[in-house]
This record gives C-alpha cells, structure tokens and sequence, in this order.
C-alpha cells in the first residue's frame, strides 16, 4: 500500500500516524513544506521518502510531488493529511489522481460548508442553530430583532465564515451596534449568521471504518467560553474524560450515518444545552455545532491516549490497513486535561513550581506553536488524573494569578 501524506511534520505529533502505518508495511510518502534538513528525527524515520515543496498551497507543485511519487513507487492507495487546513487539497489531490479512499473535491466542499450541514443534521434528526446568509445590515438585523410576520432569535447572534478553520474570522454580535462595526470590516465574503446557542461545547470523536461504524470512540468538553479564548486571549482549559456520554455517542453515530463519514478519523462538535431553548432541546440535550472530517487538533490525540490507556494512532493505521480494529477500552481510565497559559500574565506559580506540585500526573509541558496560540494558548501543561476534582484543582493551580 503506497499512501502519501501531506505535512507529515506539522503539528509536530502526526509523525505518529506515519509511525504506525509504516510499522504495519505501508510506504509512506510525505509531501510537506519544511526542507528535509529541518525535519525531526522521527518524522524522518517514519517515512519511505519526502517531497519538498515550497509551499503546499502552490497545487501545481503538490500535484507534480504525487505524480512523481506515482511515477517512482505505483498506484497512490491513500492522499491524506488529517489536518483542516489541507482536507480541500486533500481532496482536490484525491480526484485528480483517482484515489478514493476519502471525500473527493465536491465531497469535500459539502462536508466543509457550515451551510450545508444544516440538511444533514436535520436528517440525522440532531436539531441545530437557526441560520441565515449574511447579505447586508437590514436582513441582519431582522435576523435578529424578526419582522412583523416572522420572530427573530434574539441578540448576540455569531457571524461566521461559511468555511473556515477553527474559531478563526467568527464574532459574537451583541447588538445592532456590534452588527455596524462588523459590516464595516466585512469583505464582501461568504458569510453566515446564526442565533447564539447556550451551552459547554462537547465533541464527539471517532474513528470510522468503511461501513461507518466507529471502531474508537472519545469525548472532550471545552469551556462555555471557547469562542472568546482566541478573541479575548483567555486561557484555554479543557478535558477528555474516561468515557463518553452514551447520547452523545448516539447522537454522534446518527451523524456519522448521515454524514456518510466513512474510513477516517472525525471531530463532531455539539452544545450540550445549560437550559431549556425552544426549537433545541432541553437542558443536558446535545446540539449540532459543526462536523469535522479529521482529528481534533493540536494534541487532542494525544490525550485520548492518556485518558483511554491506548494508542489512537495505531487504532487508525489498523483500521487503514485492516478496515478495523481489535482495540478494546481495558486499560486504566484517566481524566485527562489541557491548560495553558498566555505569555506577560502574572501568573502565582512558576513553571518549575507546576512541576514540582504536580510532577507525576504531569505528562506534557512545553511551548505551544506560533500558529497554534490564538487559541490554544502560549504554553500548554497536559495532565491525567483519577478523578475530575483532581483534573480541575491542576487547571486551577496552573492558571492562578497574582
């Protein structure tokens, strides 16, 4: 099997899935924008051979980088990258070159417009946020405020790029005054509204076999807040529990039946109502925020495997190569937790006092990419522990401030 994945090196984990899939015979071949010199070690051994371009949104040299893999090891089996960021070159790579291991180009762009989610959410039956095109300030504002024959959702409202990566372009609107000074600043691109849903945002992660059926299944809950950690440079705290909520696996699974997701690792997010909401569902009820075809980012995997006692890189390498897995939930269970820091806060405790106070369960600690900080923090401390209470006094001893 010839499978050719796109930034190997970048974020600095998914060497990993190169790792496991080489260790089960497969020929790995990297594209990727970072000269060979400058590659890690592990990134390096983990690969058949890399490809430099000079940048992977030039989808001329890219597309001559598969054609000359092609040419040197055969058919190309699998064009993956499992990072947002490249799933449209991912797909675009993947019609041209005939492979169908994954959405092709137009997939791709359904599974990517927040737009169209809406029609699959409704047939999975999971309810969603009420939406509208931004077209100017006057259906904005009866968006929001209704009309005399049609109720409007109320004021904030969230403006957000139709596609985007991430929290990246998205606003809260607090009033028509917030709308003005948004408008001022808008370009014209395609752009969505959407009535402001109250609730901690929980994801639903799994990998998918070619049958759709999830052979790993994980949770993580984020702040209340998420949207205003990047806009606001809060510090970010979330967590991966030990288990997953069963209806948030069922909601999940009807998505990914909808979806059609199939043979590759997703991230589907959902508000987990605080109260009751007419039209959404009930306090504890799961609403559809946003389907991802690709893992969660940064380091998320990495917790799944502290919190599960696993190995979710080899999970998906064996459900690549095997279409399964024979992984079971038998190691011991962890409550595994993601706080970061921001650079020039004063913060009460140094970063040897943290480790010192929290040495064992303390299992990463470093500096966060540059590309990664707006919302993932400028340093991040990752942490497993027995218990939430646990989980949460860690959070809380590493973000105190002076």
């Amino acid at each position: 099997m010839n499978f050719v994945f796109i930034s190997p090196q970048f974020p600095s984990s998914y060497w990993q899935f190169c790792d496991r899939l080489s260790k089960r015979g497969v020929t790995v071949l990297g594209i990727g924008d970072t000269p060979y010199d400058r590659l890690a070690d592990e990134v390096k051994s983990s690969l058949a051979e890399y490809y430099w371009v000079s940048s992977l949104e030039n989808y001329d040299e890219v597309s001559r980088a598969v054609a000359f893999l092609m040419w040197k090891y055969g058919r190309i089996d699998w064009i993956e990258s499992n990072n947002e960021h490249w799933l449209g070159l991912d797909a675009r790579l993947r019609s041209d070159f005939n492979v169908g291991t994954g959405p092709d180009a137009f997939e791709a762009q359904v599974l990517t417009s927040k737009a169209d989610m809406k029609v699959y959410y409704a047939r999975a039956g999971v309810p969603s946020a009420r939406q509208t095109r931004l077209r100017g300030r006057e259906d904005a504002v009866a968006f929001a405020e209704g009309t005399p024959t049609r109720a409007g959702v109320g004021w904030p409202i969230i403006a957000k790029p139709e596609r985007g990566v991430g929290s990246l372009g998205v606003r809260r609107l607090d009033d028509a005054e917030a709308l003005e000074a948004f408008l001022r600043e808008w370009d014209g691109s395609d752009y969505l509204l959407e009535e402001c849903v109250s609730g901690t945002i929980v994801a639903y992660d799994a990998i998918v076999d070619s049958h759709g059926e999830p052979v790993f299944e994980n949770m993580d809950v984020f702040p209340p807040s998420m949207l205003d950690v990047a806009t606001d440079g809060l510090d970010l705290t979330y967590m991966t529990p030990p288990t997953v909520d069963p209806n948030l696996a069922r909601v999940g699974r009807r998505c990914i039946e909808s979806f059609a997701l199939r043979s590759r690792f997703v991230h589907l997010e959902f508000f987990r109502l605080d109260h009751d909401m007419e039209g959404l569902g009930r306090a504890g009820d799961y609403v559809g925020l946003e389907v991802n075809v690709r893992p969660p980012g940064g380091l998320t995997p990495d917790m799944m495997n502290f919190a599960h006692s696993c190995d979710v890189y080899d999970i998906w390498a064996a459900m690549v190569c095997e279409d399964g897995c024979s992984w079971r939930d038998e190691g011991d269970p962890y409550w595994c937790i993601y706080a970061s820091r921001r650079n020039g806060r004063p913060y009460a405790h140094s970063r040897d006092e943290v480790r010192a106070a929290f040495g064992g369960p303390l299992l990463i600690d470093k500096p966060v990419p540059g590309a990664l900080a707006g919302e993932m923090g400028d340093h991040l401390y990752i942490a497993r522990f027995e218990t939430e209470g646990q989980a949460q006094e860690f959070a809380r001893y590493v973000q105190e401030t002076l």
